[in-house]
């Protein structure tokens, strides 16, 4: 047998086991699995690659993409420039396993977003300073597009906070993605605390999230005229990104 999962914690938000069981019947591939693997803390990990011989790979979700790089024996330039980790390889010999870190969350960004990008789009906002908001920002800087973070808690001059937000800001941010679990299911009546007024239709809006398709962050941008984007396309290129790192044998 051979064995994918995930890590992260909580799992009951993530498509990624239904999408690679459904991935492995159309393709025929029986001899495959994926599992979902709730760890407590990250101190878990040694003790799962030791428990399930057959594992050759992992993707990794809130709250351990960050956490998981010091468990690590070698990472990729794009995820050790990022700082998370959402994909693991493992390499088997016969003294111990190798664990490489990528991040396809960059990928599957970039992605996604780029058919929807034009010249007026010069600034972004990313809510949330977490794992995923460092892809975010790599992909941003790649595409030459300023940001800020939004942050409960501002520490950088690079972030501000919820309460600093108001209509020059707005105006002036085109772009706003959502890397906050806020809105996920199943808590789908929240949203990020942002003035929603000011929201036009030269604005897009990004949520990370897919579950549910349409997040209250979502639809109150779409009221306003703007463009949405959820985070679904996203999953699909990130997990065949990973399925891609998993089976080179490069």
């Amino acid at each position: 047998m051979i064995l994918f999962g995930l890590i992260g914690n909580p799992l009951s938000h993530s498509f990624s086991k239904q999408y690679f069981t459904d991935k492995f019947r159309k393709e025929a591939l029986s001899d495959h699995r994926y599992e979902n693997f709730p760890l407590r803390s990250m101190e878990e990990l040694p003790e799962l690659i030791v428990k399930y011989p057959d594992l050759q790979g992992l993707n990794v979700t809130i709250p351990y993409k960050e956490q998981v790089l010091r468990f690590l024996d070698h990472c990729d330039e794009n995820a050790r420039a990022i700082g998370a980790v959402n994909t693991i390889k493992i390499i088997r010999d016969k003294r111990k396993a190798i664990l490489e870190g990528y991040n396809t969350d960059a990928f599957g960004f970039y992605a996604s977003l780029k058919p929807f990008l034009d010249k007026d789009v010069t600034n972004a906002l990313i809510l949330g300073t977490g794992g995923a908001s460092k892809a975010i920002a790599h992909v941003l800087k790649h595409l030459g597009i300023s940001f800020l973070f939004v942050s409960r808690h501002p520490k950088k001059s690079s972030q501000i906070s919820y309460e600093q937000l108001c209509g020059p800001v707005l105006y002036m941010h085109q772009l706003i993605i959502n890397t906050t679990p806020v809105g996920m299911h199943p808590d789908e009546d929240a949203f990020p605390d942002i003035p929603y007024e000011f929201i036009t239709g030269r604005h897009i809006l990004y949520d990370l999230i897919y579950n549910p398709l349409e997040t209250k962050f979502l639809k109150k941008g779409r009221e306003m005229g703007a463009h949405v984007i959820n985070g679904l396309n996203m999953l699909h290129l990130q997990a065949e990104k990973a399925w891609e790192i998993w089976n080179n044998e490069g």
